[in-house]
């Protein structure tokens, strides 16, 4: 009985050291300036399969999200994030979808960017 509760702990305690090992951590730019810029934002982080938490904070427009590294990575949130229109630090939203935000959503979109989800354009 005993030896079968060690096994079981063991076990336990080894499945969760896997889990954790796939978790990474990572904070980038996301710019916007609401409460419902934090809201678009935060729901297309979440939406890609593998993110566990994403929390943005709008008065410095950093992304804190958790994800599993096996199934997305940093790169697959931010163009999640671009194509609901919000520009991040590697990722461009097309001017189509941020032309839809509200009005109140709107932000300087100086060139900020080092990838284009959709073909950058410079701004002057």
């Amino acid at each position: 009985m005993r030896t079968k509760v060690l096994s079981l702990v063991s076990l336990f305690v080894f499945g969760a050291m896997t889990v954790f090992a796939q978790s990474k951590t990572d904070k980038f730019k996301v710019y916007g300036t609401c409460d419902m810029c934090k809201t678009r934002i935060e729901k297309a982080a979440m939406a890609v399969p593998g993110v566990t938490k994403a929390t943005w904070n709008k008065d410095s427009e950093m992304m804190d999200v958790v994800f599993d590294s096996q199934k997305t990575n940093d790169d697959n949130i931010q163009k999640a994030i671009a194509a609901v229109g919000h520009d991040t630090q590697k990722y461009r939203a097309s001017d189509a979808v941020y032309d839809k935000l509200p009005a109140c959503c709107h932000y300087d979109r100086a060139p900020m960017v080092t990838k284009a989800a959709t073909p950058m354009k410079k701004h002057k």
